[in-house]
């Protein structure tokens, strides 16, 4: 989808789905271009032409998956796909969709007892922030990541992740975490819940003096209340989410992960791209390739737009010949938006010479099933 001249490397992709070295594929990037679609068809040929046992996981909560996959639901449990072509190749196929509370849910049962886990669901902070907090649906797609990858049962696992700014969020998650629990409000916090003896309320009024009344001022005093009871709860959990959400970073960064950009030829999908590309890059994250999905090609008849626009008005000039001038005007229209989507995608390529490109042909109807999806890897394949 560029010029000759300035032409990107081909994207080899079954050569990453075969690499026994490759663990994790994480495709990312702006939304509605195809991503969902894509990480979909990249596991099912995983699976059938590779034989490898494999995972996507779409931390995007549309239901486009589950359907062209078969299944009727997705949940926090990864479902085995039913009546797949594995009979060669043995391999399988999972799915699951992230449910963030399931999932921080699932944390606090693992590492704490009983009793203080009771104690943790029942507080009003927890039960906001584990459902719409910003930023738990990103860090708990790090945890559910790390824990598949620990657990061994997939040679592969795919991540379909949100719009890529949100996907950024997905790599700050580690970060974030940090700076939230090193942060000075929190010790505060933290500091009489370790004390023991007094309530909470009056141990955090004793402690802070003014500042505590401007902060009971802010937040009111129940919520903070709340939130000292959630501190006090999950300290002993800190450094547990820390350790993991760090240690699956550097799992992204490591030669077992290959990030996939999926764009459309579109302004804003390749300015997205390009600005993921380059924050990759700081990160020291392998980035394997661009997926460009929707790419429009017109037949190969030897006339450009201009030439086959001239026809038209001659031949509509000289009437009797309207199907043909219909369709040379199509044609031309075209010619032209491929010349555009062609100057749009080479400014990513320009920024990026080396990153390899594979290009998809825009599909006659969306993909609602397995033999779509089919189509779609076999596409950005180049097979």
């Amino acid at each position: 989808m560029v010029p000759s001249d300035n032409a990107a490397p081909p994207l080899d992709v079954d050569r990453i789905l075969a690499d026994p070295g490759v663990r994790i594929v994480v495709c990312c990037g702006a939304g509605g271009v195809g991503k969902t679609t894509t990480a979909a068809a990249l596991a099912l040929r995983a699976a059938e032409r590779h034989g490898r046992r494999t995972v996507v996981l779409t931390i995007d909560p549309a239901r486009r998956l589950a359907q062209s996959l078969g299944l009727t639901e997705l949940d926090n449990t990864p479902r085995q796909v039913k009546g797949i072509d594995v009979e060669d190749s043995g391999g399988e196929l999972h799915a699951m969709m992230l449910d963030m509370k399931r999932t921080f849910d699932d944390v606090v049962l693992a590492h704490t007892d009983p009793t203080k886990a009771s104690e943790i669901f029942a507080n009003p902070f927890y039960q906001a922030m584990s459902s719409t907090f910003a930023g738990t649906q990103e860090y708990m797609a790090m945890e559910k990541l790390g824990q598949l990858h620990a657990r061994g049962d997939w040679d592969l696992i795919l991540v379909d992740t949100p719009p890529s700014r949100s996907a950024l969020d997905f790599l700050d998650a580690p970060a974030r975490l940090s700076r939230f629990l090193d942060g000075r409000m929190l010790r505060l916090l933290l500091a009489p819940a370790r004390t023991g003896g007094r309530s909470m309320f009056s141990l955090v009024t004793a402690s802070f003096g003014m500042f505590s009344r401007v902060v009971q001022k802010i937040l009111g005093a129940q919520l903070l209340t709340d939130l000292s009871g959630f501190v006090a709860a999950l300290d002993s959990m800190f450094g547990g989410f820390r350790q993991r959400a760090e240690q699956t970073y550097r799992i992204l960064q490591a030669r077992e992960t290959a990030f996939l950009l999926v764009a459309a030829p579109e302004p804003d999908a390749v300015r997205e791209a390009a600005y993921f590309a380059g924050r990759l890059g700081k990160e020291n994250m392998p980035l394997a390739g661009l997926v460009l999905n929707r790419v429009h090609r017109p037949a190969d008849t030897g006339l450009d737009a201009s030439a086959s626009r001239a026809a038209a008005d001659r031949l509509a000039s000289a009437g009797g010949h309207e199907g043909v001038v219909e369709v040379l005007r199509a044609h031309a229209a075209l010619a032209e938006q491929a010349v555009r989507e062609q100057r749009v995608s080479a400014r990513f390529t320009e920024a990026f010479p080396q990153v390899p490109t594979v290009s998809v042909t825009a599909q006659p109807a969306d993909v609602h099933d397995v033999d779509g999806l089919r189509t779609i890897g076999a596409a950005i394949s180049r097979s």
